[in-house]
């Protein structure tokens, strides 16, 4: 038995690196004397879009308020459906139900645990008004089909990126194929703040200005307020931090797949794995397995010393918060939420520490 205990996530561990560029930042920030939407966000913003090779980036408070904004920002009517996963976190959710849409769940593929195609298909009805896609695990989505969906129906697309950064489908990054790619920095995410924040990729200069707006009470300019708005801005102390990591993102994403890849090599068939595809490149924001007995080796694992998390143990319908839906039956979806364990695969973890969660993994019966 091991007497070292591997964690899930250790974040201190996971920023040691970036600490005294932090450190450097943070001094600036404060010798700047500019604490909110300064040049940091500024930056930030610039920096994010040529990443995507994309033109327009609005830095938000956090993950949710990305998918909000983007929501508000379409002028969707009060009772419109939204199409978004069964299996999703409720984040996605919430953020529909918050601009007083209606969710209609469709089922994932229970291979990829993304949004099937298909089955968005039987789902839209004369009153969808946009798909909101979730990227999970750090999979994309199988976004051709789904592109050819929503122009066939002259549907809105709003990515939800957060556990997606830098993952790709067919050589395109996530967050560059809907109207807006909403992400979230939150400190666990391949691209992790200290803190909460947040920000959409937009494709139009109005949908910019307008996303600026929502964002800052609905100004364009100091004291003058043209729509009703929020206060959602990116922290200037993040999106510093922020600026340090994305240059290392693609490194943080690399090391990731590298210990996914001892996972997928050497884990037996008794659990089943995530699947590979040339199409898809797979960021690994979680390295997630299934196995009919999940709960016992949860258990099993944390007795031989290893962190684990389940992502995640409740189906949306059946959160109390969502007791109007909790009536509907998606089969595919409860079974991965009552099979899927996620297993450490973190910036911070080394192969070594991989090969040792394998070797318990492996003499599990």
């Amino acid at each position: 038995m091991s007497h070292i205990r591997i964690p899930y996530e250790n974040l201190k561990l996971l920023n040691k690196p970036f600490e005294s560029a932090f450190k450097d930042k943070f001094n600036d920030f404060l010798n700047s004397g500019w604490y909110i939407l300064g040049n940091e966000v500024a930056e930030f913003e610039k920096e994010f879009a040529k990443y995507h090779n994309e033109k327009y980036v609005v830095g938000v408070a956090n993950g949710l308020d990305a998918l909000i904004l983007s929501l508000k920002c379409c002028n969707f009517k009060k009772g419109d459906e939204v199409i978004v996963p069964s299996n999703t976190y409720i984040a996605s959710i919430l953020s529909i139900l918050q601009c007083d849409l209606i969710p209609v769940f469709v089922e994932p593929r229970i291979d990829t645990y993304n949004i099937d195609p298909e089955k968005i298909k039987e789902a839209v009805t004369s009153k969808t008004v946009a798909i909101m896609v979730v990227h999970l695990y750090g999979q994309c989505c199988e976004m051709l089909p789904i592109q050819q969906i929503a122009d066939n129906h002259n549907l809105k697309i709003i990515e939800d990126c957060a556990q997606a950064h830098g993952a790709k489908y067919q050589n395109q990054l996530a967050g560059t194929f809907g109207q807006f790619g909403c992400f979230s920095f939150y400190p666990t995410k391949n691209l992790g703040a200290l803190g909460d924040a947040g920000a959409i990729i937009c494709k139009s200069e109005d949908d910019y200005i307008k996303l600026k707006q929502l964002r800052n009470y609905g100004s364009e300019k100091k004291y003058h307020n043209g729509i009703i708005g929020y206060n959602s801005r990116l922290d200037e102390v993040q999106a510093s931090f922020l600026r340090v990591k994305l240059p290392h993102l693609d490194g943080i994403n690399n090391h990731k797949r590298k210990l996914a890849e001892l996972y997928q090599n050497n884990l037996t068939q008794k659990f089943v794995k995530p699947i590979i595809d040339k199409n898809f490149h797979n960021v690994y924001h979680i390295y997630n397995i299934r196995h009919p007995e999940r709960d016992r080796l949860k258990k099993y694992l944390f007795e031989h010393d290893v962190d684990t998390e389940i992502h995640y143990p409740v189906a949306p319908n059946k959160q109390k918060a969502l007791i109007n839906f909790s009536s509907l039956s998606y089969p595919i979806s409860e079974k991965i939420h009552a099979t899927t364990l996620s297993l450490p695969c973190s910036f911070a973890h080394t192969e070594e520490d991989i090969l040792k969660v394998i070797e318990i993994l492996n003499e599990f019966n």
